[in-house]
């Protein structure tokens, strides 16, 4: 059996875990070329190595690009997801953890599913690192998936023109729904985001680790927020 192994001790998000998949040897090509078929405007892709606390971490960035008009609901996404050129299995994965995102989202809107919205900018974001996840994922072939906790921060953070509580809502609803063990500690901020909860969620296949195992490969993604503790995703491609 071959997994991966998601050490969240610094959290998770969306492009923490591209970058990590990337860094255990996922193709950079079939990501580009999968995003690229999604024939959607707004975004390019940034992909490189950094140094981070003497460690070498793969940086995957989504650079902005305008600001689209849309808003974009679930059927919307899947139907761009659909049309694409990535694998099949990577439709599908896609299509999991966007439900799950889209469903945490309109819960703690207190909106149906097909109301909610991913507005503008955070549509794409979503799509690039959700995607970009699904696809580096599938690339990877492994069968199982291991958490065994996720760290998040604590106190408020400003979110628009709202103040939100760490964790956020949505992440909270996903958490509690899809049973990741979120522990808080004492880092100021958010450190799980609904992507990255929402991609966790949509792929964990078990919570704890076999008795014996070897390490294959170990990737280290980038975060962008700049924590005491690193903001970076360990994750191990392991086989037992």
């Amino acid at each position: 059996m071959r997994g991966l192994y998601f050490e969240c001790d610094s959290g998770i998000s969306g492009d923490m875990t591209v970058g990590a998949l990337l860094d255990l040897g996922a193709s950079k090509t079939l990501l580009i070329d999968g995003l690229k078929s999604l024939n959607i405007d707004g975004f390019r892709i940034e992909i490189e190595k950094k140094r981070k606390r003497n460690i070498e971490v793969c940086d995957y960035n989504v650079i902005l690009e305008g600001y689209p008009k849309e808003s974009r609901n679930i059927h919307d996404i899947s139907k761009i997801i659909e049309q694409s050129l990535i694998s099949e299995n990577a439709k599908k994965i896609s299509k999991i953890i966007f439900n799950i995102k889209a469903e945490a989202g309109a819960k703690a809107h207190n909106v149906s599913v097909d109301k909610f919205y991913f507005h503008e900018q955070g549509a794409l974001d979503s799509i690039a690192d959700i995607v970009g996840a699904a696809i580096c994922f599938d690339d990877l072939k492994v069968e199982e998936v291991i958490n065994l906790r996720v760290n998040d921060g604590c106190g408020y953070i400003k979110c628009k023109d709202k103040i939100l509580s760490v964790p956020v809502p949505a992440t909270k609803l996903i958490s509690q729904k899809y049973n990741l063990n979120l522990v808080s500690t004492d880092e100021k901020g958010e450190m799980v985001t609904p992507t990255g909860a929402s991609i966790l969620a949509g792929i964990k296949t078990m919570d704890f680790l076999p008795e014996n195992y070897v390490v294959e490969k170990v990737g280290f993604g980038n975060g962008k927020r700049n924590y005491t503790n690193g903001s970076i995703l360990k994750v191990s491609l392991i086989s037992w």
